[in-house]
């Protein structure tokens, strides 16, 4: 039964209205969600983001209606397909995804599911009777029976990811206990502040995008320098090259300034310069052994005050 007229326009107004508050919004898949797990998710959420549902239909018609007003939302549509849900947040992008993705429960292969991983049904005995055997030999697993059960010899594949799961599969992996999935609502996409992307996105780190910044900045500055062209981060670089040739300049002519004349004294009397970085070298480790020898010669002092001239069994 669908929506009666007054509630679709109840949802139509309360999407206007989240959208209005939230700047970002999470597109998540909910494909197996229970009822009880999806309750788990929105308290989780509770103060930090608001989860909307709908119909695909009533989301367009939504959607359609407020792009007078909001006309970035139309990059939306195109992923409003399949079993897809609205989280609303203003929150850290990183900590929404984390508590959407964090609820997943663990849930038997069902015959005909796409599996979403790969299955392995580890060696090791099983505590099955003999009469059971079938069911492994259907599946190609290499079986043995020791002390009355059967043994599974080594590991086997029996599921692949992207694959339906199919019956005997789905038979065996049960009556073995095994639950190989694990469900919950998975993010499709972002929109945030009307640009939409991939929830990988948020996987890189800051210092990656500090160090593409850095090189961005490195290659404009490069450019700019190449073309003569000024820009903001080619300033630096123009002022310190324009400082180097107004020293050469100097140098080459009569003309000097404060700057240019340590540059000359040390041209014209290169030897000075040589025989006083070495002195220089040697009275910094000179200065710093005094304090040292001082504190020594203070300790063999105090030694001979204290032996008095006196023995240690005296």
């Amino acid at each position: 039964m669908g929506a009666t007229r007054a509630q679709k326009e109840l949802y139509f107004i309360r999407l206007k209205e989240l959208i209005a508050k939230f700047p970002s919004i999470f597109i998540v898949n909910v494909d197996n969600v229970g009822s009880n797990q999806m309750h788990q998710i929105r308290v989780a959420l509770r103060g930090k983001g608001v989860i909307v549902m709908g119909k695909n239909t009533m989301v367009r018609r939504a959607l359609r209606t407020i792009l007078a007003e909001y006309p970035t939302f139309e990059r939306l549509l195109p992923y409003v397909k399949g079993n897809i849900g609205f989280v609303f947040t203003g929150s850290d992008l990183k900590e929404i995804r984390e508590i959407i993705q964090a609820n997943k429960v663990a849930a038997p292969a069902r015959a005909g599911a796409l599996a979403p991983k790969d299955v392995f049904i580890p060696a090791g005995n099983t505590g099955m009777e003999p009469g059971k055997t079938s069911f492994f030999q259907a599946l190609g697993i290499p079986t043995k029976i020791a002390r009355g059960t059967i043994e599974i010899v080594s590991d086997v594949q029996v599921v692949f990811a992207g694959t339906r799961v199919g019956p005997s599969e789905a038979t065996l992996l049960n009556m073995l206990n095994i639950s190989p999935f694990t469900y919950g609502m998975t993010v499709v996409q972002i929109f945030d502040s009307g640009n939409v992307f991939t929830p990988d996105v948020l996987d890189v780190s800051d210092e990656e995008l500090l160090g593409r910044f850095t090189t961005g900045i490195t290659t404009i500055a490069a450019l700019s320098l190449a073309l003569n062209y000024p820009t903001i981060v080619s300033v630096t670089h123009s002022l310190v090259n324009s400082y180097k040739n107004l020293l050469a300049v100097s140098i080459a002519t009569e003309y000097t300034f404060e700057g240019a004349e340590k540059v000359k004294e040390y041209l014209a009397n290169p030897e000075a310069f040589a025989a006083a970085a070495p002195a220089a070298a040697e009275a910094a480790p000179a200065a710093s052994d005094a304090p040292a020898a001082e504190e020594k010669k203070e300790e063999e002092e105090e030694g001979s005050d204290d032996d008095m001239g006196f023995g240690l069994f005296d």
